[in-house]
């Protein structure tokens, strides 16, 4: 059948608010300047309140990679879990205003849509709480298999892993995919994530995964002790396709017997290294479900990560395509 989206992401579904604040702010509420930290919902309420005018825009690593893949000119959507709120709505309008179309599944016990409230200090710190709410609840009930089947490829994050129902939902996405001719791809996101779940990891990459991302920290992570090529080995017996990241170092694809080493693109200044797996990802996966060789492909995920982190935020803020183009790659 004929394929109606590149790819379909799947994790979680936050709303980023950004503003702009003074120290006293952060010594309020106890905060560590530079650090991410998880906060309850009345935390993130109590917060909010105290919080000048602010940015809002859809968030959440997977779906960062689908408005990459969007502004690269590729056809994406977004699925995951928001509650009934304002946040819900500014969610949703956001990702589609980015050109993903968004298979989004409500909550309907009361749990708030999930949101990270992201203070900026004047020395361009920023201190990220983040309450996950009812983005962590996604379920296998949630999973749209008609958007699976439509999807060359479904690009799933680690992040999600955590929770139980999540765990499953992930399994069950394989299935689905994989009986519908669609690959499945999966980002371990961190290596807290991965030393959390490694088994875990493990296990689906082997029975469910096409398509492993991971950068050199996380890979080694997943195997303990290993040296950096005694992991590429490790991985390469386990999925059939792993690109690899190692910041300026490049990238490494291992596919089957086949290494294919790319050189990052270079930088003027490193301004905000958020996103940057991210958007490689995005690169990669219009690439590969465009029909690019995997160099190709490869280039192309270096080219929108160098792109987004000489700004302030994980999205593109000029069309990836142009820029791709510019450089000869699609």
């Amino acid at each position: 059948m004929t394929k109606s989206l590149h790819v379909l992401g799947i994790g979680h579904a936050l709303v980023d608010i950004i503003a702009s604040c003074e120290e006293s702010l952060l010594e309020e509420f106890s905060l560590v300047k530079g650090t991410m930290r998880l906060t309850s919902p009345e935390e993130a309420t109590a917060l909010y309140s105290c919080m000048g005018p602010a940015v809002e825009a859809s968030g959440g690593s997977a779906a960062n990679t689908c408005a990459g893949i969007a502004s690269l000119g590729g056809k994406a959507g977004f699925a995951g879990k928001v509650g009934q709120d304002q946040f819900a709505d500014a969610f949703a309008h956001d990702i589609k205003a980015t050109g993903v179309s968004f298979f989004g599944a409500k909550d309907g016990s009361g749990t708030p849509t999930g949101r990270c409230l992201i203070l900026v200090t004047p020395d361009g710190e920023r201190t990220m709480n983040t309450n996950l709410g009812a983005a962590a609840e996604y379920s296998e009930a949630n999973l749209d298999a008609d958007a699976i089947a439509a999807a060359e490829i479904v690009y799933l994050e680690g992040y999600l892993f955590d929770p139980i129902p999540a765990r499953q939902a992930f399994f069950a996405a394989g299935e689905i995919a994989h009986a519908r001719g669609t690959k499945l791809a999966f980002t371990l996101s961190d290596p807290f994530c991965v030393d959390r779940h490694r088994e875990g990891f493990r296990k689906f990459i082997r029975e469910s995964v096409d398509i492993v991302f991971a950068n050199e920290k996380e890979l080694l992570a997943l195997y303990p002790g290993a040296s950096f090529d005694e992991a590429c080995a490790a991985i390469r017996s386990e999925c059939a396709l792993a690109a690899i990241t190692r910041s300026e170092k490049g990238s490494v694809i291992l596919e089957g017997e086949t290494t294919v080493a790319v050189p990052a693109v270079k930088i003027e200044k490193l301004v905000d290294a958020t996103g940057a797996g991210d958007l490689y990802a995005a690169g990669f996966l219009f690439g590969l479900s465009t029909g690019r060789d995997l160099e190709t492909c490869a280039r192309i995920g270096s080219l929108c990560a160098s792109e987004v982190i000489t700004q302030v935020g994980p999205r593109p803020q000029r069309p990836l395509a142009a820029l791709a183009q510019s450089h000869g790659l699609i």
